[in-house]
């Protein structure tokens, strides 16, 4: 019965030792730690920079400027509050906005953007007369163009033994007597043939 008992207790005390001696401790987590760095805004702002930003995507670190100029006429709040009722595709478009029209506005606070445009506009107008000016004389001297040929074949038509040349020099006269007669540009005018300069 000692016997019995002993191996029991040997039994039982072996049950309680081999848990402790066959288990280890589970070793540490290895954690990496990533360092991100705040957008422009953040950084200007002095604030925390959260992983969905607003501002993040449209003004990266490595372009403090454009915050900072966009900041200076439109203020944080209400360039995020300009952005949040945006739908993400017009958010870049907006901010390129927000940054031409903040930059034009500290280049003149009093017309802004305004005044560039104006300026552009009237550029526009001007080449938009010099355009029309431009083919209004085309379609005269295209008019012209056809009232000399049709003389020519007038005069060749009146007198068919001749040749073309001889046709034109009867309707001109001979270059050397072109050249000899004083009012040859007043001749050559009324005729037709001499045009006004594209441009003045």
């Amino acid at each position: 019965m000692e016997s019995s008992g002993d191996t029991t207790i040997g039994s039982s005390s072996c049950r309680s030792v081999s848990p402790s001696s066959s288990s280890s401790p589970p070793p540490p987590p290895t954690t990496q730690s990533v360092v991100i760095s705040p957008c422009a805004a953040c950084k200007i702002l002095r604030r925390r920079c959260a992983e969905k930003c607003v501002l993040a995507p449209y003004f990266p670190p490595t372009d403090p400027l454009k915050f900072t100029t966009a900041h200076r006429v439109f203020g944080a709040s209400n360039i995020i509050k300009f952005l949040q009722e945006l739908p993400e595709s017009q958010r870049a478009d907006a901010v390129s906005s927000m940054v031409y029209e903040a930059n034009a506005r500290l280049r003149d606070p009093v017309y802004g953007c305004a005044g560039a445009i104006c300026q552009l506009q009237k550029q526009v107008n001007e080449l938009q007369g010099q355009l029309a000016k431009a083919q209004a004389e085309l379609v005269n001297m295209q008019f012209q163009q056809a009232n000399f040929m049709a003389l020519i074949c007038m005069e060749m038509s009146q007198s068919p033994e001749t040749s073309p040349q001889q046709s034109l020099d009867n309707f001109l006269g001979s270059p050397q007597s072109l050249m000899s007669n004083p009012s040859f540009p007043e001749d050559y005018n009324n005729a037709g043939l001499l045009w006004e300069p594209l441009w003045t």
